[in-house]
C-alpha cells in the first residue's frame, strides 16, 4: 500500500468517524483507531504517541461531555434523578425507534425528542406537575443537543488534526533566525 493510499484510507475513516458521531455512535474512537493504524503503518513516526494521547483525551472528553450534558442541565433545571435517567433512557429509545423510518436524521432528532419525553414524563411522575415536567424535559433536550454538538465539534477537530499531522511534511524544519546567515551585500556602484 502506498503512502497516498494510506492517507486516502485515513481520510475516509476520519470522515466516517465524523458521520457516525453525528448519528450518535462513538465515531471519535473510530478516528482514534484510524490514527493508531496509520501511525503503526508508518512505524510510529508520522503520528507520534503524544498526538495519539491527545486524540485519546479528546475522544474521552467528547464521550464525557456527551453523557453528562443532559444530566447536568436536567438537574440544573430542578429535575430529579429520575428525570435525568428518564432523559437518558428516552434519548436511547428515541434513537432506536426513529432511526428505522428516518435513518440519519431520525437518530439525532429521535434522541432529542426521546430525551425530552423521558425527562418530562419521569419528572411529572415524581412531582405530579406538568409545567415543571415540561420545563425539565426542555432543559434535558437542550443539554442533550449541547452535548451532541460538542461531541460532533470534537470529532471534526480530531479528524482535522489527524489528517494534518499525517500529511504535514516532516523534512521541512524552520531554522531559528540566529542560525541563518545573511547574504552578502553587493555594491555595484563605483
Amino acid at each position: 500500500m502506498t503512502d497516498i493510499a494510506a492517507i486516502v484510507v485515513l481520510i475516509l475513516l476520519c470522515l466516517t468517524g465524523v458521520v457516525i458521531t453525528v448519528v450518535r455512535l462513538p465515531g471519535t474512537f473510530l478516528i482514534l483507531l484510524a490514527a493508531i493504524g496509520y501511525s503503526w503503518w508508518h512505524e510510529w513516526e508520522r503520528i507520534t504517541l503524544v498526538w495519539l494521547l491527545v486524540l485519546g483525551g479528546i475522544a474521552l472528553l467528547g464521550e464525557v461531555v456527551d453523557l453528562l450534558a443532559s444530566l447536568v442541565t436536567t438537574r440544573r433545571a430542578g429535575g430529579s434523578r429520575q428525570a435525568a435517567w428518564g432523559g437518558l433512557i428516552g434519548a436511547i429509545l428515541g434513537m432506536i425507534f426513529l432511526t428505522v423510518p428516518m435513518p440519519l436524521i431520525g437518530t439525532f432528532f429521535g434522541a432529542i425528542a426521546g430525551c425530552f419525553i423521558g425527562a418530562a414524563v419521569a419528572e411529572i411522575l415524581v412531582h405530579n406537575r406538568v409545567g415543571h415536567g415540561a420545563r425539565v424535559g426542555i432543559f434535558s433536550a437542550i443539554g442533550f443537543a449541547i452535548g451532541a454538538a460538542t461531541k460532533i465539534g470534537l470529532a471534526v477537530a480530531m479528524a482535522g488534526l489527524t489528517i494534518v499531522v499525517a500529511v504535514w511534511p516532516r523534512s521541512t524544519t524552520l531554522k531559528p533566525l540566529a542560525d541563518q546567515t545573511p547574504a552578502p551585500l553587493v555594491n555595484d556602484q563605483k
